[in-house]
């Protein structure tokens, strides 16, 4: 079995190089074949150059959007199981070994991990946890950490391109609907979360978050179609 990990990643050169690094220091030791994807989602910074530099096959997605990206580093990818790995996140060695486990049990067709975040804001802890809880519910993975059979990712034809955020909770509503088809299982990790950056909630007021939610639930969710909307992502705050 082979792992493709794709790192779909915009300007990134401040947060890249250690992800890369956490990864190639633990990818080895797993014990099975693996490659390192890159996908330079139209960056003006050092990300591409970082990325070549760090050994990993870069390509090159002109469009800026997450779904794009990963969808660009999926079509890249030889490996029978894909793991997209967001370019601020340091997954652990237990966490990696985990996600082999579940693999190799043959019951699981995709997952996630639940996260963690550094800070000590009792405000953030509470919405974390209430994601992660919402995560293991309704088995669907962050972002930040999913894991799939190549072939169910093509099955169900990848990353939404017509959203701009959310599209990992709309992969894992396909995704799910496959896996009862097929008698299979999506796993949500949570014995060894993964590091994640906090930075959204440190770049953003919070009224700008829940300026977002509101007007996603007032539109039935039209929001996430478009990109002006979803400038959380995509207004290039690093």
């Amino acid at each position: 079995m082979k792992l493709s990990v794709i790192v779909p990643a915009f300007n990134e050169e401040r947060l890249l190089p250690a992800t890369l690094a956490s990864l190639k220091e633990v990818l080895p030791a797993l014990g099975c074949p693996w490659e390192l994807i890159v996908c330079d989602n139209n960056s003006t910074d050092r990300t591409a150059e970082i990325a070549r530099a760090a050994g990993a096959n870069v390509v090159f997605e002109p469009v800026n959007q997450i779904s794009r990206a990963r969808n660009r580093g999926a079509a890249a990818a030889t490996g029978e199981w894909l793991l997209f790995v967001d370019a601020d996140s340091l997954p652990g060695k237990e966490l990696l070994a985990e996600t082999l486990e579940a693999i190799a049990s043959g019951r699981c067709l995709a997952g996630g991990a639940t996260v963690e975040f550094e800070s000590r804001d009792l405000l953030v802890r509470f919405w974390l946890a209430l994601w992660n809880a919402t995560s293991r519910l309704m088995r669907w993975a962050a972002g930040s950490f999913i894991f799939c059979e190549a072939a169910a990712f093509r099955a169900v034809g990848g990353f939404s391109e017509a959203l701009y955020a959310g599209e990992e909770i709309d992969f894992f509503r396909r995704l799910k609907r496959l896996a009862r088809r097929r008698g299979r299982g999506i796993v949500i990790l949570h014995r060894h979360p993964l590091r994640t950056s906090d930075r959204k909630l440190r770049l953003y007021r919070w009224r700008e978050h829940l300026r977002f939610l509101v007007k996603t639930f007032l539109t039935g969710g039209r929001t996430l179609r478009r990109r002006e909307d979803c400038s959380v992502w995509y207004d290039g705050r690093r």
